[in-house]
């Protein structure tokens, strides 16, 4: 196997290439403002760093979010892109759940929550188990609406520290994690999401109500 991954869900871009066994290359950059211009110079990185070749790929992981809009699916369409040039099989991963399977591998233990920014006072947030295994979420709800979550890593979660005390990182998702998430899933026969957004809610963008028409009726 070998598995490109990449995620644009959080302000961090990251790429990496998973060979089916390790991580061979990844990259890391935060910058909120620059998903668009920031992606694909990644992937050519992480491609040359492997020595991969983009045709000898055999799959695409892509993080799926919850996260907003305008970053999100600047990921989704490059997978969805690469995936139809190169007749790739394109996985989803929940954002979240990569963020977990990272903390796990950085010695978090216990039932934990993961939360990352959602922007206006919220968090996107998601509740796992001592292995690492989903059991709530994911959704969008504002810090103080939750029950106290001690042990939470994310970004989000260090926002809000009477909500998630004793909070730690990693902040934001890494693409390595996100990889080898999805390698682990699939080796284990479990299927991914597909490759579609997990917005949560609507976009910030609406049509505008009572606008004059321009042309005749």
């Amino acid at each position: 196997m070998l598995l490109l991954a990449f995620d644009t869900a959080t302000p961090a871009v990251t790429a990496a290439v998973h060979d089916g066994t390790a991580v061979l290359a990844q990259a890391f950059q935060i910058d909120a403002r620059r998903h668009g211009e920031l992606l694909l110079p990644a992937i050519g990185r992480v491609l040359a760093e492997a020595g991969v070749d983009k045709r000898r790929l055999t799959a695409l992981a892509v993080g799926v979010g919850p996260g907003p809009y305008t970053g999100l699916r600047v990921g989704l369409v490059t997978a969805a892109a690469l995936g139809h040039a190169l007749g790739l099989p394109v996985h989803g991963v929940c954002t979240l759940d990569a963020i977990a399977h990272q903390a796990r591998a950085e010695g978090v233990t216990g039932p934990f929550t993961v939360a990352t920014d959602a922007r206006r006072k919220e968090v996107y947030w998601a509740s796992y188990d001592a292995e690492g295994r989903r059991v709530e979420g994911p959704a969008v709800d504002r810090p103080g609406e939750l029950a106290v979550r001690p042990g939470a890593v994310g970004a989000g979660a260090l926002l809000y520290p009477g909500t998630f005390p004793e909070a730690r990182g990693p902040e934001h998702v890494s693409a390595g994690a996100l990889a080898d998430f999805a390698v682990t899933e699939l080796a284990a026969g479990r299927e991914l999401l597909p490759p579609r957004p997990l917005y949560l809610r609507r976009p910030d963008a609406q049509v505008p109500a009572g606008y004059k028409a321009v042309l005749p009726a």
